[in-house]
């Protein structure tokens, strides 16, 4: 009896993502014809057909579909198989793809991948900046090993390692009355002022909720017509005193450099954002992950696993 193999199930995925033959077979390394061929096989093999061929583009059946979504289980789990028998040797050896959120990844990457390189010469990092939506799927589909993004993550399928709390701070012009040695309440920010990371953006979603918070609604915050892609871009639209913004501590301590800026902190009890790695529940790697985390928590001088157990001895 013929069965199914990882290639075509590779393939396929390939396709559910491009829906064209050509892009699906660039992706993988191949020409269309064997993509084509390799397709067709599986579905004789399964005796159902996976895709509609229409002229220019390619669909997937409602089977198709679903043969893909647990074809991507059966593909990340093989990932799964191939990194337990390659990394039993030691702790963060070889190849690491990781994932960080934007908002986070130039603040938190210069403090931990010169101590990584240091610690953990033979490991090869890969890294990928996206948002956190992206990555999640990456993590499930097995593109990704691991990724650092706020917490909660609501997914079944995945696990996580709490490394800090990131609290916020309002970000306002060097110009503004306010000391910065002031608590600020959620109804005094200007909301008509408020400049925030696009769409996507999981901070977005965060600084928006806290605001609601004093007036049930954010209508009329200025990040509902503007959007950045990245927090330097909305620092310099702060520092130019075009308005403010809810910025992370992280963000906050390289940010502040930059003198046309100044931070208020906000009225207890402090919003904020806590910090964590993501990884499958299935991943055979979850020493990597601790040993990862304890980096992290180094870098930015929190007490980790193991100077809590040296205070105990």
């Amino acid at each position: 009896m013929a069965m199914i193999t990882l290639r075509q199930l590779r393939y396929l995925s390939a396709l559910a993502k491009y829906g064209h033959f050509g892009r699906a077979a660039e992706a993988c390394a191949v020409t269309q014809p064997a993509l084509s061929l390799q397709i067709r096989d599986l579905e004789r093999i399964l005796g159902v057909a996976v895709v509609e061929r229409r002229p220019g583009d390619v669909m997937l059946t409602d089977v198709g579909r679903e043969i893909a979504r647990r074809g991507e289980e059966v593909l990340a789990a093989s990932r799964d198989l191939v990194d337990f028998a390659r990394h039993r040797s030691g702790v963060l050896t070889g190849r690491l793809t990781l994932g960080v959120i934007p908002s986070l990844a130039p603040y938190l990457l210069p403090r931990i991948l010169p101590a990584l390189q240091t610690r953990f010469p033979e490991l090869r990092l890969e890294l990928r900046e996206t948002q956190t939506r992206q990555l999640v799927e990456d993590i499930k589909s097995g593109a990704l090993d691991a990724a650092l993004l706020a917490l909660p993550v609501d997914e079944p399928d995945l696990d996580a390692i709490g490394l800090f709390e990131d609290l916020f701070l309002l970000a306002v012009p060097s110009s503004d009355p306010r000391v910065e040695t002031a608590r600020v309440a959620a109804q005094d920010i200007d909301q008509s002022r408020l400049i925030l990371l696009e769409d996507g953006h999981c901070l977005r979603d965060q600084a928006l909720a806290f605001c609601a918070t004093a007036r049930g609604r954010t209508s009329g915050a200025a990040g509902t017509a503007f959007g950045a892609s990245s927090l330097t871009t909305v620092m310099q639209m702060v520092a130019g005193g075009y308005g403010v913004t809810l910025i992370p501590q992280i963000a906050a301590d390289v940010e502040r450099r930059d003198g046309r800026v100044k931070f208020l902190r906000l009225e207890n009890p402090q919003p904020g954002r806590r910090i964590g790695l993501v990884f499958r529940r299935t991943s055979p790697r979850k020493a990597d992950f601790a040993a990862l985390g304890e980096m992290v928590k180094q870098s930015l001088d929190i007490p980790t696993s193991q100077t809590a157990a040296k205070k105990r001895r």
